[in-house]
């Protein structure tokens, strides 16, 4: 979690393997730069980027490549003087599973500047079915010994899978030395998730199947799959987005009290979150895909892949024990919002008329946006000013970016890195955790709905309404 003085990395070597890849250019490289400007980076550390033969660069190229990569997507001045600086750390090496070599050469010698003690961590920004022939090659060369390793979702396609993927990862990193990177949980919103419930007993007090109805995580996005359908249609919505981030945030959402922040208390209780949740019921999910998707690069021309789902998930616990958790995601929708509705069980006893612009339901909300920056809207009825006694919708607001001065922010990936080089592995996903996950879901990976079709620019197929009835989906506002 972040503190008020934020630790200083020791020395490091950073490796970033699939450098020349699009996740690089887009975060990982200006998410370094920005560290490295705010004054978050080592004292002394060099980064190393590494792709295969294929994909080789000079050093000097990669250089200009990360110039160019930092001025299309960093939020970040680009002077002349701190760039240089930087620059001055960024070498490239190439790695090839039958030729490691140019890759080893170029970690012990940064090794030789930088001394024994400068800890090494390997970032694997690179497609899924080349981390197990990665890790090998970190393993089998040496490179991994005392090293830390960043690995990207999506942590396997199904049980099987995922267990065979850790079990190859633990074969030459301990469990402590591996940082499965969510980039979701490095939001500083997703924190106060956490500030919002443990820190305020108004909240807390209420956060039970005693006064909760029911809770909605809805991640809408405005974008197509942008060119990725090969990457699509080996995934899909439901492990890209579902399994890794939706189901990791209901882990914030529904966790009990840790006896502190610190890494093993609070993902104990977000495992215990995941093993109480029942495995998915395939009747209670729907599976759309947005018309068009057949037409885009890469995609076959009968495809079943899901662009879109919309799911009840329940946790079989006392705290949350008949409280459905309705879960959405999907691409080319209405708008992009990463919102958490809590609504809640409304009075025994309707006293009070309720003016017909209003719903009793909507206005018995806490939302959470947690697209940062964030910020945390509560819905209650108000009497509207009048001789009636009319109740109307009324609005409380609080913004992340009104209430604090957001000079030290960093992005989720910026956040992540830096813990993950100061060790620190609270908001990074456990192995056991993910095999939990995909467990639940193995009734729906082996029964899938029929993907359903919808239009661009709307919310879905209409029949996800069936999944919330009676009640329906909050919208973002």
């Amino acid at each position: 979690m972040s503190t008020a003085t934020p630790p200083v990395p020791d020395d490091h070597i950073i490796v970033l393997a699939g450098a020349t890849g699009d996740l690089a250019r887009r975060k990982v490289l200006p998410g370094l730069y920005h560290l490295a400007l705010a004054g978050l980076l080592p004292r002394r550390y060099r980064i190393i980027a590494s792709a295969p033969r294929a994909f080789a660069q000079t050093s000097d190229q990669f250089r200009t490549f990360a110039h160019d990569a930092v001025a299309q997507f960093g939020d970040c001045p680009l002077d002349d003087a701190p760039w240089d600086a930087f620059a001055q750390t960024l070498s490239f090496a190439a790695a090839d599973p039958d030729d490691p070599t140019p890759l080893v050469r170029a970690v012990h010698q940064a090794q030789r500047d930088l001394g024994p003690d400068a800890r090494r961590l390997f970032h694997l920004a690179i497609p899924p079915d080349a981390v197990t022939t990665m890790i090998q090659l970190l393993g089998t060369t040496g490179l991994s010994k005392g090293a830390r390793v960043i690995c990207e979702k999506p942590f396997g396609t199904n049980l099987a899978s995922a267990q065979e993927l850790n079990a190859a990862i633990s074969e030459y990193f301990d469990e402590s030395r591996v940082f499965r990177i969510d980039h979701f949980l490095g939001k500083e919103s997703v924190d106060n998730i956490l500030a919002l419930r443990f820190a305020n007993e108004l909240f807390e007090s209420l956060w039970n199947r005693t006064h909760v109805h029911h809770v909605q995580i809805d991640v809408p996005e405005t974008l197509s799959i942008e060119g990725r359908g090969a990457f699509f249609e080996a995934t899909g919505t439901f492990r890209d987005m579902v399994i890794t981030h939706l189901f990791q945030v209901l882990g914030f959402i529904a966790m009990e009290q840790p006896t502190s922040l610190d890494a093993k208390p609070l993902r104990d209780e977000v495992g215990k979150v995941f093993d109480s949740l029942r495995p998915l019921d395939p009747d209670h999910v729907i599976y759309g895909q947005y018309e068009g998707y057949r037409n885009e690069p890469g995609v076959a021309g009968d495809s079943s892949t899901e662009t879109f789902v919309a799911l009840r998930a329940e946790v079989d616990n006392t705290r949350w024990k008949g409280v459905p958790f309705f879960l959405r995601t999907g691409k080319c929708l209405a708008e992009s919002r990463q919102l958490i509705t809590v609504t809640f069980h409304e009075p025994v006893m309707r006293l009070f008329p309720v003016d017909s612009r209003a719903t009793r339901e909507r206005a018995n909300q806490i939302v959470i946006n947690f697209a940062d920056p964030g910020s945390i809207h509560t819905r209650f009825l108000a009497k509207q000013p009048g001789p009636a006694m009319l109740l109307g919708q009324a609005l409380m607001h609080f913004h992340y970016d009104e209430s604090f001065q957001s000079v030290h922010h960093l992005e989720a990936y910026e956040h992540l890195i830096l813990q993950a080089m100061v060790g620190t592995q609270t908001l990074f996903t456990r192995a056991d955790g993910i095999e939990r996950l995909w467990e639940v879901a193995t009734p729906l990976l082996e029964s899938p709905p029929a993907v359903q079709p919808y239009a661009p620019g709307s919310w879905g197929p209409a029949s996800i309404d069936a999944i919330v009835a009676p009640h329906r989906w909050s919208l973002p506002e």
